[in-house]
């Protein structure tokens, strides 16, 4: 099964027990009438609208190229993200609203160790489901999954606090303390749609990823070959879980056709073995220049015209450039 199919696979599972731990949350409500639990509870309904919105997006990510999209459908990812970033805002802020007007009109709240049990229940169930997402969308380079498990796992922590608000109210019945905790956590959920929000623009804006480019960067220093003199030209963009990466190797001017592509196999294969099949790797080749001997390591080169100074580090900063690199 390739990354997207199961990564499709892992969001319906995610989207079906969103909403069982809604209708758990909805029975707590019912049985307590706590305006906490009630805040926690509309906030898995977006939990479920967002999970239903990143199945679609991953069914549409998962779709083969054609030819109006050439490069795939990856770009969904990102826009499921930012709905799901947009609706998470929203839902804090539509919290604070309930839980402000619930300190000026308070009302009695029953049942609390049953509510406290089954709230605690859930944010377990979504801590651990995030884990999955979390985990998944990372290796498979899948915003949307990254996404819902953060959103899960937020989830959790404004659950945690609102299970330790109920039980303070347990034992000192200040009923205050429903309100407060509510307005606390949903300060907390709506940073967290914020910084969902401001990566899934980063993706669609096409936003260098430096985390990535830093690791690929230390990758290809440590394993350069005689023959790359130069890579220049770097660029990254991802598409959903696929990372479309393309580049210029200056490689020596000698070499015939065949052996410059056995070079851009190597750095390919380098690449492919590191990321795996979500990168689609499209390298130029250039040939090297006069001043490029001043850089060039290659011991056997006869055709040298400067004597080589000093081996030039790529950097996220030098690969990127899009010129040939010199001392």
């Amino acid at each position: 099964m390739n990354n997207s199919l199961y990564n499709l696979k892992i969001q319906k599972r995610i989207a079906a027990l969103s909403i069982l731990l809604l209708l758990v949350k909805a029975f707590a409500w019912y049985l307590t009438g706590s305006v906490a639990i009630l805040t926690d509870a509309f906030e898995s309904i977006v939990n479920v609208i967002a999970g239903l919105i990143g199945v679609y997006s991953l069914y549409v990510s998962a779709k083969p190229r054609d030819s109006d999209h050439p490069y795939g459908h990856g770009k969904a990812e990102f826009i499921s993200a930012a709905i799901e970033g947009s609706l998470i805002s929203i839902a804090g802020l539509i919290i604070i609203y309930e839980a402000f007007n619930n300190l000026i009109h308070p009302h009695e709240i029953k049942k609390l160790d049953y509510g406290i049990i089954l709230v605690a229940v859930t944010g377990l169930a979504n801590y651990f489901a995030g884990a999955v997402c979390i985990k998944t969308g990372r290796k498979n380079n899948s915003l949307a999954l990254i996404s819902s498990g953060k959103h899960l796992q937020t989830d959790t922590w404004s659950t945690l606090g609102i299970v330790v608000g109920l039980i303070l109210i347990l034992f000192t019945h200040l009923v205050w303390l429903d309100s407060a905790v509510a307005i606390l956590f949903s300060i907390f959920i709506v940073f967290t749609g914020y910084k969902i929000l401001r990566s899934s623009v980063a993706g669609i804006m096409d936003e260098a990823d430096t985390k990535l480019l830093k690791k690929m960067v230390n990758m290809l220093n440590a394993s350069r070959r005689e023959n790359w003199i130069d890579l220049h030209n770097l660029r990254i963009i991802k598409y959903g879980s696929v990372i479309h990466l393309d580049c210029h190797l200056t490689v020596p001017w000698y070499l015939n056709v065949h052996e410059a592509h056995e070079e851009i196999d190597a750095l390919s294969n380098l690449v492919k073995n590191e990321y795996g099949e979500s990168v689609e790797l499209f390298v130029h080749s250039d040939g090297c220049l006069d001043f490029s001997c001043k850089i060039c390591t290659k011991s056997d080169c006869t055709v040298r015209v400067h004597a080589f100074e000093q081996k030039l580090e790529w950097t996220m900063e030098n690969i990127s450039s899009n010129s040939k690199h010199r001392v």
